[in-house]
């Protein structure tokens, strides 16, 4: 990684917080101001070339919504957003995952606004690096509702870039759901390569991403799925992301990649079933972030996502996340500043994490072991990357095996 600092912008303002489902649903925006305050007190918001912007809709209209949104859904949430008692199910709204809130529509455009805003700042080259850790809401369809997200946030900023003369974007999801919403948009469009890393579908939400979806009949194997058993752990899915993502993306060659970082693949995680720790999420941060300066001069738009333990995993994740754009990635044994944890302690009844990491690194990173080194017929994780890697590596003239 290089140490010259980047011009980066990283989302914040307390007004995101707005995107609130209620004390009881899973996704408290809570995990989001804590994200922001460790990443102000570990100095990552005030390191060299970083500016923290406010979030921002384009224009005064939700004409930019209609990219990727049909006209009569954007009128559901705003019904919806005015009256929740009158939301409509038929659009996913005012259901268990997504239920209705007063000012939802408004809240929901401001956070998709604001992953466009920084998807037009890379266009114009004024900035390497963008971070929204609020968004990567990638569930939600062009007509509905799903999995906690209003508005498809990656869809938008990808689709503003094809709008303005780009020709190939990558799209790269860690989150342990498939990114089902940014897959929908793209599927049948070969100027955008979506490749998603989750928790098989046979067993999780939404139920879908498996090998054999590669793409519509346009753009076959530019839908690259990696769907991994329960209880995965970390070489295991860093050996999985290192097999399939880095040559496809390479023989792609993006212009811009847009990657959406969920850590609910923690082993903490409530609502789902892997086993990775913080130490491989950030060697995969890592990872894309050197792809990024490989392949595309550094052009990325990251993004937050899923992730549900709102005190242990998502602030440690996503100041990661936000530090390693910074080109200042925080060393795993850095203790947690006393101040947070007096905060989170007077709040929360528990101090939350004493360190950075989760004590599964050796020399700062997660090792893990290289396709290269043969495959194991009955490791069922080798069966999943040979599965996506027979699915993919043709349409690409990459050799199943050895590349």
């Amino acid at each position: 990684m290089s140490s010259a600092a980047p011009r980066v912008q990283v989302v914040w303002d307390d007004s995101l917080t707005g995107y609130d489902f209620g004390p009881d649903h899973p996704m408290n925006p809570v995990r989001l101001e804590l994200t922001a305050r460790l990443s102000q007190q570990l100095g990552v918001f005030d390191a060299p070339g970083v500016a923290v912007v406010k979030p921002s809709r384009p224009g005064e209209s939700d004409e930019f919504l209609r990219r990727v949104h049909t006209a009569d859904y954007i009128d559901a949430v705003r019904a919806a957003s005015a009256d929740p008692a009158g939301a409509d199910p038929a659009y996913g709204l005012g259901t268990e995952d997504d239920p209705a809130f007063r000012g939802m529509h408004e809240a929901s455009a401001l956070i998709a606004g604001s992953s466009v805003a920084l998807a037009e700042a890379l266009h114009r080259g004024e900035i390497d690096h963008g971070v929204n850790f609020c968004g990567g809401l990638h569930h939600a369809m062009p007509g509905s509702a799903s999995g906690f997200c209003i508005y498809n946030d990656p869809a938008l900023a990808i689709s503003w870039l094809l709008d303005h003369g780009v020709e190939r974007v990558a799209y790269v999801d860690l989150d342990v759901h498939h990114g089902d919403g940014v897959e929908r948009v793209f599927w049948n469009d070969p100027r955008v390569l979506t490749a998603s890393i989750h928790e098989t579908g046979r067993v999780l939400f939404p139920g879908t991403g498996f090998p054999g979806d590669v793409g519509g009949p346009q753009a076959e194997g530019t839908a690259v799925n990696i769907a991994l058993p329960p209880g995965t752990r970390d070489a295991a899915w860093l050996r999985a992301l290192h097999a399939v993502v880095p040559p496809v993306l390479r023989a792609f060659q993006p212009q811009f990649i847009v990657t959406q970082q969920g850590c609910d693949s923690h082993y903490s995680d409530p609502l789902a079933h892997m086993a990775l720790s913080i130490d491989a999420q950030r060697t995969a941060y890592e990872l894309l972030h050197d792809l990024t300066h490989e392949i595309t001069d550094g052009r990325w738009l990251a993004l937050g996502g899923g992730g549900y333990e709102v005190i242990d995993v998502v602030p440690r994740a996503w100041t990661h996340l936000a530090a390693i754009a910074a080109h200042r990635p925080i060393p795993l044994d850095t203790p947690l500043p006393q101040q947070w944890r007096d905060e989170v302690q007077s709040r929360f009844g528990r101090p939350g994490p004493a360190r950075m990491g989760d004590g599964q690194a050796d020399e700062g990173r997660v090792w893990w072991r290289s396709w290269e080194s043969g495959a194991d017929p009955e490791d069922p994780t080798d069966r999943a990357i040979l599965a996506t890697r027979e699915a993919i590596f043709p349409h690409h003239g990459l050799d199943v095996w050895f590349d």
